[in-house]
């Protein structure tokens, strides 16, 4: 799995983010979900990641600076081919891996709470986020959960 750099205009991305964006509002009532389009992901505090597996995209995520210490884990999503398959793991390993380099402390994360958020619960469990208290804007409901993940003093 090749993780990389990208641009969220890349339009080998348009179609899986687009559906992305519309799932994540499916999932929960209007003003609870978070998911960024390809137009806030551009934004100059955001740093985006695809995953490739020779040419089929594998997989998207992103990193976005909180503040000097601390980020939050954005867009993540596998194609629906590679669920299961390691795409979403290398692509939160790198996000991790950014944030360590940058110096970090706390990497945060927003998700939904409904079953179609398991396998994404799994995820970050396995990489050893814990649940915690709403961060930055957010605000709890019964329609999101908050997770963090503890990167020590760099």
């Amino acid at each position: 799995m090749d993780v990389r750099i990208d641009d969220p205009n890349n339009p080998a991305l348009a179609e899986l983010l687009r559906a992305h964006v519309a799932e994540q509002h499916g999932n929960v009532p209007p003003g609870f979900a978070f998911a960024l389009d390809a137009g806030a992901l551009s934004g100059p505090v955001i740093t985006f990641f695809s995953a490739w597996d020779g040419d089929r995209l594998a997989g998207f995520g992103a990193i976005k600076q909180l503040d000097a210490h601390s980020g939050e884990v954005k867009s993540m999503r596998a194609a629906p081919e590679y669920r299961g398959k390691g795409a979403g793991r290398a692509v939160l390993d790198r996000i991790v891996a950014t944030a360590r380099v940058r110096g970090y402390r706390r990497l945060y994360l927003e998700t939904g709470t409904t079953a179609a958020y398991d396998a994404a619960l799994a995820l970050y469990r396995r990489a050893g986020f814990v649940a915690c208290a709403p961060f930055a804007d957010y605000a709890a409901s019964p329609h999101n959960q908050f997770f963090m993940l503890d990167l020590g003093e760099n």
